[in-house]
């Protein structure tokens, strides 16, 4: 409303300006002379205004004249005119209509279709760098896989669609398990395209699966740097590497450098048990024990492992049980109360035997968390301190029953692995072995398992045993009946266990 007004007000200004200018022309003295061919003509104040706007307009329609004569003429040389644009703009809109129809039938999941609709909107639109890739994405669909390589091979040569090109031929090569031209293509995607996480993710992949250790590690330092990888995530895995790389120069005898990666593997991620391993022997064979005692301490803090237990011992090979008993206090003072903490020690006083003082070190753990080192250490303890035989074999057809423990286990796949490894065996995924325990069903025995304990003796107290009355001629005569200690039945769960 209030524009409208002021429009209104703006429009009766304008007149009420034309009308005091004409007002004020008409009645100004003198005007303009104008002598043509010898004659003059005189006009006054207003009529010399209306000449000029007369004069204007004229100038105007001879311009459009022209410019119409000079479209005429470039119409009958051939040239683009209106009515040819006409004719493009109609194709051009049939092109567009095709390939979106092309594009939902791509997403639909009809390939045949998809491919028609593409080469329509080819003969219709020309622009290849749009056609090809529905063309090579709709062969894909459609089965047809030489259609969607000899297209991708077009795109490869457009600078414009290299990458997606050179893309679709690795994704190709990589179903076809061809491991070696599909590293090269991501190589060569990633020199295009270093930015694109994809590429980054299967070049490494690719690049560790092949054993390319400093290669991954150069990958993946581009990761970090193009923001597609935490820094925490970045270190742990280029420890990985390290250590990887690492075990490669053990294999080749270089021992120098072997040390040095594997120190600084340990450097990178002080938790990663593999590289705490490794450095601390590459400590003790630099004749730096003190050194390899502060790495794994600090590496059982984080998280106590049996390999870590292995390379403190390795520090001192020659000392005795007792010795090895308070040197061992260092690792031992902490973290007491894991498992594996507890078995370390009944482990050690079994070596001393001290027997009872391994008991006390296990303490209820075949109770509260049974595996089947616990378990098995159990029987080594019974054992020791003189139990009889069906208790120590109850024990050991107990180790068959119950959980292994943790293992190494792959997090993607749960795939078991008998010792760390940076790739997965089984779905080659990178750095995702974890210490843990398997899921139960990985771990289940047979029904059939849950009698041993029944067939080769039970697990009870020595005391019970020696409270038992002695035996009576019938109790004799029905043990007769039953297998003896040497009889195969009963040392067949041995040789399981």
């Amino acid at each position: 409303m209030l524009w409208s007004l002021i429009k209104i007000i703006l429009f009766v200004a304008a007149v009420a300006l034309l009308a005091l200018g004409a007002g004020y022309l008409l009645e100004s003295e003198g005007g303009v002379q104008v002598t043509v061919m010898g004659s003059e003509y005189t006009f006054g104040p207003l009529q010399s205004v209306l000449a000029v706007v007369a004069l204007v307009v004229t100038v105007w329609v001879l311009l459009k004249l022209l410019s119409l004569l000079i479209a005429t003429l470039r119409f009958l040389n051939g040239d683009e005119t209106a009515l040819s644009r006409y004719f493009d703009r109609n194709r051009e809109r049939k092109g567009f209509d095709a390939l979106s129809e092309g594009l939902m039938a791509l997403a639909s999941g009809e390939g045949r279709l998809a491919m028609t609709k593409a080469a329509k909107a080819e003969r219709y639109l020309n622009k290849p760098e749009l056609t090809n890739l529905l063309t090579a994405q709709a062969a894909e669909l459609a089965g047809d896989r030489r259609k969607a390589e000899e297209t991708y091979k077009k795109l490869v040569t457009n600078d414009a669609t290299r990458f997606v090109g050179v893309r679709g031929i690795l994704k190709q090569k990589l179903a076809d398990g061809d491991t070696e031209t599909a590293l090269k293509l991501a190589e060569r995607a990633f020199a295009i395209k270093p930015k694109h996480e994809e590429t980054q993710d299967v070049l490494l992949r690719l690049q560790a699966q092949k054993e390319d250790w400093s290669g991954a590690r150069q990958t993946l330092s581009a990761k970090l740097k193009h923001g597609s990888l935490p820094r925490d995530v970045h270190k742990r895995r280029d420890a990985v590497l390290a250590l990887s790389e690492a075990k490669d120069i053990i294999d080749g005898g270089s021992t120098i450098e072997m040390q040095e990666k594997a120190i600084e593997a340990n450097k990178l991620s002080p938790d990663l048990i593999p590289a705490a391993v490794m450095a601390a022997q590459s400590y003790i064979e630099k004749g730096k024990p003190r050194l390899a005692t502060r790495l794994l301490k600090k590496a059982w803090e984080t998280s106590p492992h049996p390999d870590l237990a292995a390379a403190f011992a390795a520090i001192e090979p020659d000392e005795t049980p007792p010795q090895r008993i308070k040197r061992f206090i260092a690792l031992t003072r902490t973290n007491m109360n894991d498992p594996e903490t507890r078995m370390l020690l009944a482990e050690l006083h079994i070596a001393n035997e001290d027997f009872p003082e391994a008991r006390r070190a296990l303490g209820d753990l075949v109770e509260t968390d049974p595996t089947a080192r616990s378990v098995t250490l159990m029987a080594a303890i019974e054992r020791g301190e003189g139990a009889a035989d069906t208790i120590v074999r109850g024990w050991l057809a107990r180790a068959v029953t119950v959980s292994r423990g943790p293992q190494w286990i792959c997090d993607n796949c749960q795939h078991i692995h008998a010792e760390w490894a940076p790739i997965c065996e089984n779905c080659e995924s990178f750095d995702t072995l974890a210490w843990k325990r398997p899921p139960a069903s990985e771990v289940a025995m047979p029904g059939g398992v849950q009698m041993l304990p029944l067939i080769v003796g039970t697990i009870e107290d020595d005391t019970e045993v020696a409270a038992d009355e002695t035996p009576t001629e019938d109790s004799i005569e029905d043990a007769e009946l039953l297998p003896s200690e040497e009889d195969t039945e009963v040392k067949e769960p041995e040789k399981q266990v």
